[in-house]
């Protein structure tokens, strides 16, 4: 097995820091305010989800689709929009999903297969399968035949409200409630905060292999899984909020074609703020209301051909251009992970093949040795009944790591 976990990523940019937003309302052509959805197509015409329809936009002209002017559209409250490769849109609502095809519309609800008629998501496969998760699972749907995987087949309660596909052929089902779920034709494998060290297991998005990496968007912040889905590390409070606020509920995740990625955050916990985060791997940068953007409740984003990213709220759209973050150097050289972190039970340590065989010390905050392990495999799970609560080093060759015992 190659050495997964040290890994160091190069990508070239530019020191220069600017960005132009342009807003879109109703004043401009926009259906409703309240966008809840949108997705750009092969040509960058956008796709935009709202309360009243669907608004289509070149650029240029803005074109509604509603249940008034479109025979076979099958609600105007728009959940949900995916634009397919082959030029196809999709949306999805509370009452089923409707596809765009040939200047036509088609409806489909849980009567012709769908497992359910609340779609939270849709995504696509590398064969064109149509995946949709639902309030009660998921759906894929090959332009015949529908399959559903629900509770029935193992899934977890709390419905998908995430899909992605792997280069591996797994799709990656991310659940309301209970974590990741990998399907390759069965449910095979759970990635959750107890065996991966998810900062929550409330998944919102999801952003795979970008740079190597695989990004969990979470309603806590985000984490972020090596080639072999072991942790790496966690982003908790990207968006800087007024105090004593720090919880970062994700909305949405994306990567950009240099490998940037961009978050949407909203909080309307004792506060009402929200706005979008950038990555450039060294740093975070924050855009919101003062910036420019059209508003703070934050629902999805998109990002068009050109890198251009677009922010759907409840106030309008915003299209931030010539988003440039500057140099990129994202570095991780590490010997192990060690999750979950704070503990209260126990802990993982999850090491490179290298390691094995090597020592791995415990250490209290006095530097008082407490613990001595020789790793015999890359992945070893440690109770904490015999450690007080407090601080803790942990050290495998030159790497230390500190671990918060509760």
């Amino acid at each position: 097995m190659k050495n997964l976990i040290a890994i160091t990523l190069i990508l070239i940019g530019q020191s220069a820091f600017a960005q132009t937003f342009t807003n879109y309302t109703t004043a401009d052509g926009l259906l409703n305010d309240n966008v809840n959805a949108l997705d750009s197509d092969a040509s960058n015409t956008l796709w935009f989800g709202t309360q009243s329809g669907l608004s289509q936009f070149d650029g240029t002209t803005w074109t509604d689709h509603t249940t008034t002017s479109d025979p076979g559209f099958i609600d105007n409250n728009v959940l949900a929009v995916h634009c397919m490769v082959n030029g196809d849109v999709w949306i999805g609502t509370d009452f089923g999903a409707s596809i765009y095809s040939g200047g036509s519309w088609t409806s489909y609800t849980n009567a012709d297969g769908l497992a359910n008629n609340q779609i939270k998501c849709i995504s696509e496969d590398a064969t064109g399968n149509v995946w949709f998760g639902t309030n009660v699972g998921a759906s894929k749907f090959d332009g015949t035949t529908w399959t559903n995987i629900g509770t029935a087949q193992g899934l977890p309660f709390g419905g998908v409200v995430s899909i992605e596909e792997h280069s591996n052929g797994d799709m990656w089902l991310g659940t309301g409630l209970s974590g990741i779920r990998l399907y390759n034709g069965t449910l095979h494998t759970v990635i959750d905060e107890s065996s991966n060290g998810l900062i929550d297991n409330r998944i919102r998005a999801m952003v795979l292999e970008n740079n190597g990496f695989n990004w969990v968007a979470t309603a806590d912040g985000i984490t972020v899984l090596n080639n072999l889905n072991m942790f790496q590390t966690n982003y908790t409070t990207i968006f800087t909020l007024p105090p004593p606020d720090t919880l970062n509920p994700i909305e949405d995740i994306k990567a950009n074609s240099q490998g940037h990625i961009w978050v949407g955050v909203y909080v309307d916990y004792l506060v009402t703020e929200g706005g979008v985060c950038a990555y450039n791997g060294q740093q975070w940068f924050q855009f919101e209301v003062a910036d420019g953007l059209v508003g703070p409740v934050v629902r999805q984003l998109a990002i068009d051909g050109n890198d251009d990213v677009w922010v759907a709220t409840s106030t309008g759209v915003s299209k931030i251009s010539f988003p440039n973050l500057g140099t990129n150097k994202l570095e991780y050289d590490q010997t192990f992970n060690l999750y979950p972190n704070p503990t209260s039970g126990s802990f993982t340590i999850a090491v490179n093949e290298n390691s094995i065989g090597e020592k791995l010390s415990i250490y209290n905050a006095q530097m008082q040795l407490v613990q001595y392990e020789i790793l015999s495999n890359e992945k070893l799970t440690l109770p904490t009944d015999k450690l007080n609560a407090g601080v803790y080093f942990v050290v495998i060759g030159g790497q230390t790591e500190r671990l918060i015992v509760k």
